[in-house]
């Protein structure tokens, strides 16, 4: 069972860099289950920084991140500033010998990642892929590496959003689009149920929207549909594999269907005797006050920032998030950009 921050025995001595909304939202809150020392802050706010600061109980803050690592005593800094900050500020953290936890999206380009890839050396870097760790897909990915479930045949990913149509010129122009801040959450979600993607497809509404076709080197297909102008916020991924349909709704409803015996012909119930057959439903308990039901759990930033502070802890590189699979998750999002309804081919190194 998770321990609480009080409990552990080992804790990583941390600082957090950015302490603005989305931090103190979300960041902050999952310390209390993470085992780490926060030890220091630093933010160009003044004012907001040492709010927080006081806060949580934290003496040092900094306004420059060059005087933080002067210190000398930081083994880890968690990054949530804007992505065109993120590089810069991991390579000057790397080069101090720190580990980097950094939000989504990591850069602007895939190239900031491969640059980041040759100054790591054995330090650990994690970035926020959270819908990666959602326990919705950690399971369905549990599911579908069961044997008689292989292969994955398709992938169809549901997301409310669209795709610019000037995509060099996003690329080139350097400036942040939706497509880059929100695009990556299916993209890593897709990525981390079907593995590296070969390939990329993009087809535009005339009307927004539209359809991205992945190729994945594993053989599979997956079909990102973009529905912007939903009415409401939607996500829904549905996994067609060998003897299987898994189907997460919302990151809260986990459907897994195994069909049931049947003769077309001869057929008298939907519901034939026994257990090895049908459906199984996971959802959170929500008439509980348990942590399983709250959002940063099921939307994944416990497990990105667990999985962090536990690769510093064993000395291991990540499984999932790390930079190998954040440039790749670039290329592949800047592929899908390039796209007008030609393929685009995702061009990168992968280790799994």
């Amino acid at each position: 069972m998770m321990p609480y921050q009080r409990e552990f025995d080992r804790r990583v001595r941390a600082a957090v860099v950015g302490v603005g909304s989305h931090c103190y939202r979300n960041l902050l809150p999952a310390m209390t289950y993470l085992p780490v020392e926060l030890v220091a802050m630093c933010d160009l706010d003044e004012a907001r920084l040492k709010a927080t600061a006081k806060q949580y109980g934290v003496a040092r803050t900094y306004a420059r991140t060059a005087d933080l690592y002067a210190a000398g005593d930081v083994e880890a800094v968690f990054l949530c500033v804007s992505p065109q900050m993120h590089p810069e500020l991991a390579a000057e953290a790397l080069a101090a010998g720190v580990h980097v936890w950094m939000e989504k999206p990591p850069a602007m380009r895939a190239a900031q990642i491969a640059e980041l890839m040759e100054l790591q050396g054995d330090r650990v870097v994690v970035v926020g892929f959270k819908k990666a760790f959602m326990p919705a897909i950690v399971k369905a990915r549990e599911l579908l590496g069961r044997q008689e479930h292989q292969p994955l045949r398709t992938v169809l990913a549901e997301y409310p959003m669209t795709i610019p149509g000037n995509g060099q010129q996003v690329l080139d122009s350097g400036e942040g689009c939706n497509w880059l801040c929100n695009g990556c959450h299916p993209l890593s979600a897709m990525i981390a149920l079907g593995g590296p993607v070969r390939s990329v497809v993009t087809h535009r509404g005339l009307h927004g929207g539209g359809a991205v076709i992945l190729a994945f080197d594993g053989g599979a297909v997956g079909n990102l549909h973009l529905g912007q102008g939903a009415p409401e916020a939607y996500e829904r991924y549905t996994c067609y594999a060998n003897n299987c349909i898994v189907t997460i709704d919302n990151g809260l409803r986990m459907t897994y269907r195994r069909g049931i015996p049947f003769d077309y012909s001869r057929q008298t119930t939907f519901a034939p005797a026994g257990l090895d057959h049908g459906s199984i439903v996971w959802e959170p308990q929500n008439c509980l006050a348990t942590l399983e039901n709250k959002p940063l759990f099921t939307q994944g930033f416990y497990g990105e920032l667990r999985e962090f502070c536990d690769c510093i802890l064993d000395a291991r590189q990540p499984a999932t998030a790390g930079l190998v699979f954040a440039n790749h998750l670039m290329r592949t999002y800047e592929a899908a950009l390039l796209s007008n309804g030609e393929a685009v081919p995702v061009e990168s190194v992968w280790d799994g």
